[in-house]
């Protein structure tokens, strides 16, 4: 595995969110979730939007939910700021901290993982992909198993805002 793949792939993780307004996660996902190839752990959906689209999108179902919005890390830009070329790639970061904190009371290293981060990133044939890690995952690497309630709902508002920056 290469250096930069290993780090793309540990930036992948994602959150979990309790606000009651999202008791309503949304309608399920339109496409079926796929595992991204050689990143453990690692779900993605194929977004039918350009990238720029599918940024934003992620966004605005972020903010519409009443989600903190904690900052998107334009990779391409950095690698270009060190003249190293990449596809298009954003990192994306929010989440719920009262949630969140929960889980790094289970496992304090889990802050490794939270904030929420989803990825937008353009494949090699200029398809778009969000891609976010698995809760079960995220559980798993960090041996939590005192927040089943949590993860499952932070595994359907996962898929709802997902779904809603991928598709038209």
């Amino acid at each position: 595995m290469r250096p930069i793949h290993a780090a793309a792939c540990a930036t992948f993780a994602f959150f979990a969110l309790s606000l009651p307004s999202l008791s309503r996660a949304g309608p399920a996902p339109a496409a079926t979730p796929a595992a991204a190839p050689s990143a453990a752990g690692v779900i993605r959906l194929q977004s039918a939007n350009g990238f720029d689209d599918t940024v934003a999108r992620l966004k605005a179902d972020v903010q519409a939910k009443g989600i903190r919005f904690f900052d998107a890390i334009d990779q391409s830009a950095l690698g270009a700021s060190a003249d190293l070329k990449i596809r298009h790639s954003t990192l994306v970061l929010f989440g719920n901290p009262p949630l969140g904190v929960q889980f790094l009371q289970s496992n304090p290293y889990a802050g490794l993982d939270w904030p929420v981060r989803m990825l937008v990133v353009e494949d090699m044939d200029g398809s778009i992909w969000v891609a976010w890690t698995d809760f079960g995952f995220i559980a798993k690497r960090y041996a939590i198993g005192d927040k089943d309630a949590q993860l499952k709902m932070a595994s359907e508002v996962a898929a709802s805002i997902a779904t809603a920056a991928t598709t038209r």
